[in-house]
């Protein structure tokens, strides 16, 4: 099955130990089972790839739109996550159809790329956002130890200039970790483990991508 990837959700972190003995950081995302809700191809769409639905829902929760894309697709529940992933086949999909792990050639071993949303961390400062340094505590300096400092000149160019790093949101960006080693596959429970830490809060969706 020439799939590029599957949406999960992260579960948490742990460590497992290898042959000799060694700890093994890792996080544990259950990966599926992804319901194809929707075929695109180059003639009716203009390029071949297959909408995906993770974690089903009442459809009584859905809109009347969402409701009947489900019913189309010959699905009687909805998702909370919609995905798109691009195939060479089109053809080896049909709506209503269920994927999961065990239908796709991962071993261990292998590498993966893993997307999710960080943690929103709120309206931050430059020192917590951008790693800037404290001002001085002490000669002088009152009430501006964790200020940024001087923001723009006061002649040329006489403005802020675009992209200057600022006090502002900090985190909920989509981030992608790349070449994460996969370190066991429990297949009967859409378990996967990956070496290394995963973007986002435990429960936070994310999207696999096979190599």
């Amino acid at each position: 099955m020439n799939l590029e990837g599957l949406i999960g959700r992260k579960l948490g972190m742990t460590r497992v130990f290898d042959e000799e003995g060694n700890a093994i950081p890792v996080t544990v995302l259950e990966v599926g089972p992804c319901a194809v809700v929707q075929v695109k191809t180059v003639e009716t769409d203009g390029y071949n790839a297959v909408q995906l639905g993770f974690k089903p829902k009442k459809l009584t929760k859905c809109t009347f739109p969402m409701i009947g894309h489900f019913l189309k697709a010959g699905l009687e529940t909805g998702f909370y996550v919609l995905r798109e992933f691009k195939v060479d086949d089109p053809s080896e999909f049909k709506p209503g159809q269920y994927i999961t792990l065990k239908d796709l050639p991962i071993e261990k071993g292998m590498k993966v790329d893993v997307t999710g949303k960080t943690k929103g961390r709120g309206f931050t400062g430059c020192i917590k956002r951008w790693n800037f340094q404290r001002q001085p505590m002490s000669h002088g300096a009152k009430q501006v130890h964790r200020k940024r400092g001087s923001s723009g000149a006061a002649t040329f160019p006489g403005r802020v200039i675009k992209g200057q790093k600022m006090p502002g949101h900090y985190g909920n960006e989509t981030v992608t970790i790349k070449n994460l080693k996969v370190v066991d596959i429990i297949p009967e429970k859409n378990l996967l483990l990956v070496k290394g830490a995963v973007p986002g809060a435990p429960n936070g969706y994310v999207m696999v991508y096979f190599k």
